[in-house]
């Protein structure tokens, strides 16, 4: 049996193969999701529709953790460099997560990053 930490460790690792089903796949059907400042999505079809932007408009995803932690109740908590290549430019955001589990499966998400920082990235990458 895994830990939760290896599960979200093996969850973050899956974003590489930009597979929404492999991705959704670690998620609860009912999964909270909020990339905050966003507005907060819940389950499957709701996630997949915010997530397919990111997937869809990207070549390569490659989530660097730089420190993740397991609290004593099984709550991770991630330090990432989120990195998306769009129309052959990197964006990277840091971002950091917070996720819970309930028998295997993610079932709250919440990743805080500056939307701003964001929005430049893309605006430079949509200038081509």
């Amino acid at each position: 049996m895994r830990s939760n930490l290896e599960l979200v460790l093996a969850f973050i690792d899956s974003w590489a193969s930009r597979d929404l089903d492999r991705i959704l796949a670690a998620m609860d059907a009912n999964c909270f999701y909020h990339n905050i400042p966003w507005e907060p999505l819940t389950g499957h079809a709701a996630i997949r529709e915010s997530l397919e932007g990111f997937v869809g408009g990207s070549d390569a995803i490659d989530w660097v953790v730089l420190h993740a932690a397991e609290t004593s109740d099984g709550v991770v908590m991630t330090e990432r460099l989120d990195r998306f290549r769009m129309a052959g430019e990197w964006i990277e955001m840091p971002v950091m997560g917070v996720f819970e589990l309930v028998d295997d499966k993610i079932m709250r998400w919440r990743d805080y990053f500056d939307s701003a920082q964001f929005q430049a990235q893309m605006a430079i990458v949509q200038a081509g």
